[in-house]
């Protein structure tokens, strides 16, 4: 995917209502996760990211800081986010418990 042409969301818009669902992919262009939830607005923002599984079956959630994800909307309106991390690295990460 090229993403020159995308537009990089600014800090206001990094909202749960606009994240969730957004889709992550690593450096190489796979898709490697999906939102699933946030804590809090902005870039001090906590991402809960679901890696792994299929169709959300299964899938670990690994919460990451809005600071380590580039995220933007492409031509259609769909936001997603781009990071160095690779599925591996964020499947060896700890598991996010919610606390509610």
């Amino acid at each position: 995917m090229d993403h020159s042409n995308h537009i990089h969301l600014k800090q206001a818009d990094l909202t749960p209502a606009v994240l969730k669902g957004a889709t992550l992919y690593d450096a190489e262009d796979h898709k490697i996760g999906t939102v699933s939830h946030v804590h809090g607005m902005g870039e001090a923002s906590e991402i809960v990211v679901d890696v792994g599984g299929f169709l959300g079956i299964g899938a670990k959630p690994v919460a990451v800081s809005a600071r380590d994800l580039d995220f933007m909307r492409d031509e259609n309106g769909d936001v997603h986010a781009v990071t160095s991390w690779t599925k591996d690295q964020l499947k060896d990460m700890p598991e996010h418990k919610d606390l509610h």
